[in-house]
Formats: C-alpha cells, structure tokens, sequence
C-alpha cells in the first residue's frame, strides 16, 4: 500500500468517480487523457509514474471507486510549485472575491496540466464548497466570484445571469488610439463575423443579438487609451467587439482589430516575431474593475480590483516585455471568458 507520494515532486491529483471503479487503469488514464496513447499509459505505469493512496498499481489493476491517483508525467503533472491564492478582495462564509492576475486560467482546459483558480482556491479553502460564479478569459484580469456553498453559487449565478437592475458590471481597456468623444453609447447588434477565417470572432451585425456598451475615456496617452466599459447586455466578445467597430481595438488582442492571420499563425505556431509586431503587447489589456453585485443575503457588494501593473506600465510609457512563461503556443481549448468580455 502507498499511503505517501514516493518524491518530493509536483504531481497531478486525479480522483476516481464510482463510475470508473472496475476499469482496468491503463484503459481509464488512456481515455481520459486523449493526448497519450494507452502503449505510452503502461510504460508510465510500469515507471513509476502513475502512484495510488491505496496501493501498488500495474496498468491491469481494476480502479476502486474513491481511489486517489497520482500524475507525475511530464506534461499531465506540474512543472514547478503552485502560485499563490490571488489576492482577496472580499470574503465571508458565502463568498470569496479575487483580483485574478493575467494568464491565470479559472478553470484548467485540455490534457496540458495548468494550474488554475479554481484549484487553488479549493486548497486554500478545504472546509467549504468552493465552486466558480462565473469566468474570465486567461488574459483578462480583474474581479472573480467565487462561492462557498452551492444556494450562494445558484444565487450569484442567477444574479449575473438575469442582470439583476441592482447589477453592475465594468471592465478597463487600454484601446488603441485616442476617441474623439469623451463618452460613447455603443449599441450595435453583435452576432457571428461575415468574411472570417476564424471561428471564434465575433462581430457587428444587423441580424445580432442586440447589445449595449457605455464608454467613458479615463485617459489619453496618444497612441493609446484607457476606457471604461460598463456592460448592459452580456454578449460574447461584446467590448472588444465593440471597442474594435468604434476604432479603438484593445492592445494586445489578437483576433479583434488584427487581419485573420495574426490569430491563424499564432494558433499554428505560437508567438512568433509577426505576432509579437502585430498584437505588441502579450495579452489583451482587458481589466474587470468594478462590480455591483447583490450578495446572495441580500446586501449590495460594492467591488474594485486595482488596474494590474502591466497596465500601469503601459499608460506610463514602459517598455513592452514578453515576460517568461508566456505560452507559445494557442491553448488547447477555447478561452474561457466572462460574457461580456
């Protein structure tokens, strides 16, 4: 019986459902990851790679229900420790509230381990349900919601959904260019884009779903511009469609206001130096700032999450790093990004 992991390394956790319990291991890890074949599960097996909390496994050892896996693959476990909990911007015994960083994912998406808020979050808080409210994209920064108990989660969830009156949700962008006007009602109809190669993108059309985006200017920098961006309608992609049909894209976005190949070839092969010239900054400088929410006991949580400071640096005219760790290649699964956002 292993009661203990064998090293002191990173390993990925992998619980066994009922559901599974009776299936051979190599069968179930080669199903579950699709990436490795079941030839390449049994080597891993037979290495060591693969360790259980009950006992020692073969690649025909007949999962129990319950039972704890242990990854240690490269590429299926982590590559180094995890990094902190974000910082918390409210908490009690229903919800906790984040300030996400950039190229943190919510949720971990694909066989590639990532490791992600929602499992951080879990760690720092075992005693308590903690599930996702709702999702920003793995560029976007700013104001997370979790939930600590499954009423409080239906309840936010239903408040987000439904846009509640008392509801307000608004973002930060740095745009491109400087607007004429300090402030702007953007109401064009956004459904998918006529003429594009990519299946993602979004974009004004009079046969859309309606939507509305007020704009407010907080900044000029010549090239470019901080807006405010209070959502009244939760379309897909809706500000950075919206901000690219009123001219401003936002720096760093690398399917709205970019030719279609930008994406392709960063799909294809990561970020490459015509990626790097063209989007000219590593993500998209999108910020969730502010939110009026009703707390699900009834009082109104007023919430702000600071501008993070590679946004900082930009409006302060720093030069423009590729920091490491940026991945360098598209990620296996569609972003997963707040409506809206």
């Amino acid at each position: 019986m292993t009661a203990e992991p064998t090293a002191d390394r990173p390993f990925r956790p992998l619980r066994v459902a009922p559901e599974h319990a009776g299936w051979r291991l190599d069968a179930y890890l080669s199903a579950r990851f699709a990436s490795w074949s079941r030839a390449a599960v049994q080597r891993a097996i037979k290495a060591g790679e693969v360790e259980s909390d009950r006992r020692r496994l073969k690649p025909s050892s007949l999962l129990e229900g319950g039972e704890l896996l242990r990854l240690y693959m490269k590429g299926l476990a982590p590559d180094g420790p995890a990094p902190p909990l974000p910082p918390i911007l409210y908490e009690d015994e229903r919800l906790l509230v984040l300030n996400k960083p950039p190229r943190l994912l919510c949720h971990p998406a694909g066989d590639k381990y990532a490791y992600a808020v929602i499992g951080l979050a879990r760690e720092a808080r075992p005693d308590h349900r903690v599930d996702l409210c709702h999702r920003l994209d793995r560029d976007t920064s700013g104001i997370l919601v979790l939930s600590k108990d499954l009423a409080a989660n239906a309840a936010v969830k239903h408040a987000l959904k439904h846009r509640d009156e008392a509801l307000a949700k608004t973002y930060q962008a740095l745009c491109w260019g400087e607007p004429a006007e300090d402030r702007a009602e953007l109401r064009g109809p956004i459904g998918e884009a006529t003429g594009s190669q990519i299946r993602l993108r979004r974009g004004v059309h009079p046969e859309g779903q309606p939507a509305w985006t007020s704009v407010e200017v907080l900044a000029r920098r010549g090239a470019l511009s901080l807006v405010a961006c209070r959502l009244h309608t939760g379309r897909t992609h809706q500000i950075r469609v919206h901000l690219e049909a009123w001219g401003h894209a936002i720096v760093g976005d690398r399917i709205y206001g970019q030719p279609d190949e930008v994406f392709l070839e960063w799909n294809e092969r990561g970020a490459t130096p015509m990626v790097r010239a063209a989007a000219r900054f590593p993500r998209q400088c999108l910020h969730a700032w502010r939110m009026r929410l009703p707390h699900p006991d009834g009082p109104m949580l007023e919430l702000e999450a600071p501008l993070p400071d590679d946004m900082v640096g930009v409006l302060a005219g720093a030069p423009v790093v590729w920091p490491e760790g940026v991945e360098e290649a598209a990620p296996d699964a569609p972003e997963e990004e707040d409506e809206g956002a």
